[in-house]
């Protein structure tokens, strides 16, 4: 990430793994805006153990909480926005029908 007045660039990524499916499948591209608004239910990158998690953002009562759509996968609890590094705002596809966008 970037310093400074330009502001930071929204980036995409493959998805690694099937933790987000059905609606992110292995292999997908999604578009990360690091400058995006975060809500309830946004689907986020988030640093976390030295790394980073793709994972759906949900709010508790003061405690946020980092969810895979898949079951059997880690609830990650953080206790406030700063591992946040930026929301999914699209999934890139071959065909316009493909892409989905998340704002």
């Amino acid at each position: 990430m970037q310093d400074g007045n330009c502001g930071r660039e929204p980036f995409a990524l493959r998805v690694i793994g099937d933790e987000m499916s059905p609606e992110f499948s292995d292999g997908c591209i999604i578009i990360i805006d690091p400058e995006g608004v975060v809500s309830d239910g946004s689907y986020v990158m988030a640093r976390h153990d030295e790394g980073y998690v793709f994972r759906q953002l949900v709010f508790g009562e003061g405690v946020y909480y980092l969810k895979a759509l898949q079951a059997g996968h880690p609830v990650i609890e953080i206790p406030d926005l700063a591992p946040i590094e930026g929301v999914v705002t699209q999934q890139a596809g071959r065909r316009r029908a493909e892409r989905k966008h998340y704002c």
